[in-house]
């Protein structure tokens, strides 16, 4: 049984390993052990209070097979971004040279470097390890996110982001970056990663032109991966925008890669998920049972899994297996989502 968790301090050891096999570009998970023991820490710690308002901590959770006690993928939740250090983006904006008396008209696409989504919460650290992309529990680690969200909507921002993994070559050049930020970084790709994941942003604003920056004058290359995610995060930004997060014209700045946005009324497993009380029943799922997402109340003792159901308007039926697992009994509420 695969099931959602939130992180341990026990866990340091694989998510040190995960952030070695994600490789550069996944920004909010670098390879450092001193900066993800301090993330642990910082989720333990907010997690166990309970006046929690949206603030600079990531809430971090794990996917564990419970029958071998693996960690399959990891996923995270930042309650409000740049509240303690600046949050950037390149917003894709247009300018208009023109002159009446030539009759010449040209329309220019700008990027211009901003801190507009400074509060918002985000979606984060969503990672899933190769020998388990084919579990079929991508969608668990993905949207039982929303369901602690909707449970605990205090905690976080009404507005929420996330920020896709910009495109890749299969020597991880990212030619956005060769073709901006080389130029005034004077440094590689995945130094500059490592650096903004592991929250030295200073050199940022240090050494990022504060002009517009006209899109046609980088090379082709660049321009076209602009907007552009990673290919293994299709998958992930296709669900996204099922959920219904829209692409609002911001980019990361070191891989051009989009971030999508969404109000967390506008998101329908938040929206669509609701309570419902427990039975337990062992009972074998009716024909024509629906996956569903089930997760129970909780904060530090969060619990989500996948399953089959078929739910009465007020009850789910559980088996004794899953009630354990999510730490409810008879009577307890859960929050479920139909997939």
């Amino acid at each position: 049984m695969f099931i959602i968790r939130p992180i341990r301090h026990t866990d340091l050891e694989v998510l040190l390993e995960i952030a070695r096999e994600s490789g550069p570009g996944f920004t909010s998970l670098p390879a450092d052990a001193e900066f993800l023991a301090n993330k642990i820490r910082q989720s333990v710690e907010t997690l166990s209070r309970s006046d929690a308002a949206p603030g600079p901590e990531t809430y971090l959770f794990v996917l564990e097979d419970s029958d071998s006690g693996e960690i399959a993928g990891t996923c995270g939740i930042t309650a409000a971004v740049g509240l303690d250090m600046p949050f950037y983006h390149y917003h894709l904006g247009t300018v208009v040279h023109s002159s009446r008396e030539l009759g010449v008209y040209n329309e220019f696409k700008t990027l211009n470097l901003c801190n507009d989504y400074t509060g918002s919460s985000e979606l984060c650290t969503l990672y899933m390890r190769p020998k388990y992309r084919h579990s079929g529990q991508g969608t668990l680690l993905s949207k039982s996110r929303f369901l602690f969200m909707a449970e605990h909507s205090g905690r976080f921002d009404d507005r929420v982001i996330a920020e896709m993994r910009g495109f890749t070559d299969e020597q991880h050049t990212n030619p956005f970056w060769e073709g901006l930020g080389r130029r005034f970084f004077s440094m590689d790709y995945d130094q500059a990663d490592h650096l903004t994941g592991a929250g030295n942003k200073v050199f940022i604003a240090e050494l990022m032109p504060k002009h517009s920056i006209y899109i046609h004058l980088l090379p082709e290359d660049a321009q076209e991966v602009i907007g552009k995610v990673h290919p293994n995060t299709e998958p992930a930004c296709k669900m996204l925008r099922r959920e219904g997060f829209r692409f609002e014209n911001y980019i990361d700045i070191f891989d051009a890669g989009p971030t999508l946005a969404a109000r967390q009324g506008d998101i329908r497993a938040i929206n669509k998920s609701r309570r419902a009380r427990v039975i337990v029943d062992d009972s074998p799922p009716p024909d024509g049972a629906r996956r569903h997402l089930v997760a129970n109340t909780l904060t530090t003792g969060f619990r989500c899994l996948m399953t089959p159901l078929s739910p009465e308007r007020k009850t789910l039926r559980l088996s004794a297996e899953q009630a354990a697992a999510l730490s409810l009994q008879e009577g307890d509420e859960a929050r479920l989502l139909r997939l």
